[in-house]
């Protein structure tokens, strides 16, 4: 019997699609902050705000999936090649490009900061001073070995090396959920939606860093590779269904986590790991500061993944993980975010326009998947139903708020 299970386990993992790697690349530092501030604020109340995020994120991904694998492109290439007029598609792919690559760029500077936090937890690497500059060799050492593991690393070996990190990062977090010991009654009463008007940045926050642009065009050109031809949509389906779910468990239990956090205030992500030690020692300490490492090597690894991916296939280049357009630009989108994460530069404004540009695209991307979604001409026998074309333009709706209010902190004004 125990064969047995060993041979349906390994059978698993070698039918794992890339649907972890969406979750990896949604589970960053900055998911690690927002859901840490959530419980911390507001306690479990705001548990439900995740779910929403879940199932948004589920039907989003499952339809960029099946585009791609209905089609046998992913959806940079589908926008290269619409039959639209030359200025709609020059406007399409400067947008695209835009918030996907600045985008990416200032995220991977996010993610390498964060990942060197959560090794600050275990060994403190030396910080040079030159002049105005400070070099973090932290930041450099983690920003090294994520271009390392995209330049050596063909899809298969990227996809096992992720999983892996998924599984240590995943159980790092839950383990250090349940240490916590909290109120059952009062974290299922959690899924009970109820909103206070300060209660909204928050969750427009859970929801804006759950359901990520870059990640429906990972998933889509990941799937295509993956399994080939329209009849595998079932397994893909379950791979992304099981990996969002996988991640929605581990922002949850972030977010248990964050409730019972001693600190005054919380300002950092090495607040995050400081505030839990009065509460169960050095051990929760210690995970904490490993799934924070993992969130943000994963994530800086995905981050210029999904960038180069796009860049290539709006481009009509090689997207071959080891051809000389993907490697170069695995090299700009690393380079550039190692630049900023390690030089100490806080790049506020190219953060702020990649806001800009994602608060644009967000809605955009959305109604334009449920719309090729709905092409017969392109999906054939595989286009939505009428069940996922509701939930779908509820979920549009809620990406238009969230695209209005990433556009309106940019430009300062209030929306709601």
């Amino acid at each position: 019997m125990a064969k047995n299970y060993l041979l349906n386990l390994i059978k698993l993992f070698q039918n794992i699609g890339p649907g972890p790697i969406v979750a990896a690349a949604f589970i960053g530092p900055g998911t690690v902050m927002v859901c840490t501030l959530a419980g911390f604020n507001f306690g479990f109340s705001l548990i439900w705000g995740m779910g929403l995020s879940i199932l948004a994120t589920i039907i989003l991904q499952e339809m960029s999936g099946r585009i791609g694998l209905a089609t046998g492109k992913d959806l940079s290439q589908l926008i290269r090649n619409q039959n639209t007029g030359l200025f709609f598609k020059i406007i399409q792919i400067l947008l695209v490009l835009s918030a996907i690559v600045l985008g990416n760029i200032a995220y991977e500077s996010g993610n390498i900061t964060g990942a060197n936090l959560g090794l600050g937890v275990f060994i403190e690497l030396p910080v040079f001073n030159l002049g105005p500059l400070t070099i973090d060799s932290g930041n450099l050492l983690l920003g090294s070995l994520a271009f390392l593991i995209l330049w050596i690393g063909n899809s298969k070996v990227l996809e096992k090396v992720l999983v892996g990190l998924v599984i240590f990062m995943s159980l790092a977090f839950l383990l250090t959920a349940i240490l916590v010991q909290p109120d059952w009654g009062m974290v299922f009463k959690g899924f009970i939606p109820s909103l206070s008007s300060e209660q909204i940045p928050t969750l427009v926050a859970l929801v804006g860093t759950t359901v990520v642009p870059y990640n429906l065009f990972l998933y889509a050109s990941l799937a295509k590779k993956k399994w080939k031809s329209p009849d595998s949509i079932p397994a893909m389906r379950r791979d992304i269904i099981l990996s969002v779910l996988l991640g929605g468990l581990v922002s949850m239990a972030i977010v248990i986590v964050g409730s019972v956090n001693e600190s005054l205030s919380i300002s950092s992500a090495k607040d995050v790991a400081a505030g839990l030690e009065g509460v169960f020692g050095k051990a929760g300490t210690y995970m904490m500061g490993f799934g924070l490492l993992a969130a943000g090597l994963t994530s800086s690894i995905t981050a210029p993944l999904a960038g180069a991916l796009v860049i290539c296939g709006i481009m009509n280049w090689s997207q071959d993980h080891q051809s000389k357009p993907m490697r170069l630009s695995f090299l700009v989108i690393v380079g550039s975010g190692l630049i900023f994460a390690s030089f100490g530069i806080k790049p506020v404004q190219l953060i702020s326009l990649a806001q800009l540009a994602n608060g644009t695209l967000l809605p955009l991307i959305s109604a334009w998947l449920i719309w090729v979604a709905n092409q017969k001409s392109w999906m054939g026998e595989h286009k939505n139903p009428l069940i996922i074309n509701l939930i779908s333009i509820g979920i549009w709706v809620i990406t238009l708020g969230l695209g209005l209010k990433s556009i309106g902190n940019v430009l300062d004004f209030q929306i709601f």
